[in-house]
């Protein structure tokens, strides 16, 4: 069994969709988050899983914050940590204690549009299609061995908020998966690849 615990700073619905999929092998051990309003830590609660806030707006330093939160983390001893819409940089110190078992959802087609505000620039950039790239993080934002990419069409019309809910669909499937490959051993990172020992190319893409 892989204790998994989930960083969330909001309503945290990729939190949702990976606990609603009941991946085997898999216990929720946690839900934290750096915000004590975060409409995610109740519905957690209400499903029995173990919820902790800690405000990194009590701390001197980006590093203190993040210390703080790894000793709560580690008592739950995770195999993985997943962040969730986890609304943080995180510092390389917490990167590295958290190597190779670190996982991130970002709403772009990795390297592009790294940052804030993805779905708006893509727009602006004229782009025909938009997605969502899950990968293992380091110090370097929004960078990392890339597990799985999902895209979507972005249509004649639409907004930066019908773009947005195109992309949150195909997440919702994309990061149970992820995490239950990494459950399931599948995972092997190869520099700045992961290959999937399963079914490689479909566990890699997810159109729409």
């Amino acid at each position: 069994m892989k204790n998994i615990v989930i960083l969330i700073s909001g309503r945290g619905s990729n939190m949702q969709a990976i606990v609603n999929a009941a991946i085997p092998n898999v216990r929720i051990a946690a839900v934290l988050s750096n915000s004590e309003t975060a409409a995610g830590l109740q519905w957690a609660a209400e499903r029995g899983i173990p919820t902790d806030r800690l405000n990194h707006k009590n701390f001197e330093s980006r590093l203190a914050f993040d210390t703080a939160m790894m000793e709560k983390i580690d008592a739950y001893q995770p195999d993985l940590v997943v962040l969730a819409g986890f609304m943080r940089i995180l510092t390389p110190e917490f990167c590295a204690h958290y190597e190779g078992r670190l996982m991130n959802i970002h709403p772009s087609i990795l390297p592009s549009f790294t940052g804030l505000h993805t779905h708006e620039r893509a727009l602006e950039a004229g782009c025909r299609v938009a997605g969502c790239t899950i990968h293992f993080v380091t110090a370097e934002l929004d960078c990392g061995p890339i597990v799985s990419q999902g895209i979507v069409p972005i249509l004649d019309g639409d907004t930066a908020d019908d773009v947005a809910a195109r992309v949150l669909a195909v997440e919702h499937k994309l990061y149970p998966k992820a995490v239950a490959d990494f459950a399931a051993g599948r995972l092997i990172i190869e520099g700045n690849r992961v290959r999937n020992s399963e079914n490689a190319d479909a566990a890699r893409f997810l159109t729409a």
